[in-house]
């Protein structure tokens, strides 16, 4: 196969597999593909994920990779605490929770790290639009959740007020009511109340 006829087929994709691959072309010769990464056409990301080497990056684009290359998974904690603008240091990791174990891709695009939640609390996500595709975002009463949730040391007063949140803004876009559900929904011993205190400090301009 030629690479121009391989790009034309699989120029939709922002990420692709060599399962991918062969879902469009089921005869498709594997060695083509390092051949193509050494003449700087792909790259590869990482366990047999590539993008094209023209792909334009930007947050959105490396979202979406996020959710592909170790799934199940939705962005999450540090990460999505800046994507909603709620603390002031910029976030250079993608972050996202997952039902697999903890892991780690240092990849040329950018660095991903995965946090492993059960399955049962794996909810709590939004499909945000971009670029006519889609990624999974924590809504954010649920990446306050999840982060909690994988930080148990996270329990007073000077906790939650060195997470350096913007509470203006947090009083415009955490919903109470469904940040307690989910605190329920998590089955974690402690975490209302850990959460009722986090709405306390939040509340205390």
């Amino acid at each position: 196969m030629r690479y121009l006829d391989f790009h034309n087929l699989l120029k939709d994709f922002t990420v692709f597999s060599l399962n991918d691959i062969r879902r469009v072309e089921q005869d498709f010769y594997r060695p083509r593909l390092i051949e193509w990464q050494n003449k700087g056409y792909i790259k590869k990301l990482t366990r047999g994920y590539y993008v094209f080497s023209d792909l334009q990056v930007d947050e959105g684009v490396l979202f979406e990779i996020s959710n592909k290359i170790y799934a199940p998974s939705y962005v999450s904690l540090q990460m999505a605490f800046a994507y909603y603008g709620l603390i002031p240091e910029s976030v250079y990791e993608v972050t996202a929770v997952a039902t697999r174990r903890t892991y780690q891709f240092q990849t040329p695009l950018a660095q991903f790290s995965y946090r492993t939640i059960k399955p049962d609390m794996f909810f709590g996500y939004d499909l945000i639009e971009h670029r006519g595709k889609h990624f999974k975002m924590a809504s954010p009463e649920k990446m306050f959740i999840d982060h909690l949730y994988l930080n148990p040391s996270i329990r007073a007063e000077e906790d939650f007020e060195g997470m350096r949140i913007n509470k203006e803004l947090f009083s415009k876009i955490i919903n109470k009511r469904l940040i307690h559900r989910y605190a329920l929904l998590s089955g974690q011993p402690g975490l209302s109340e850990r959460i009722k205190l986090l709405l306390e400090v939040m509340n205390h301009a």
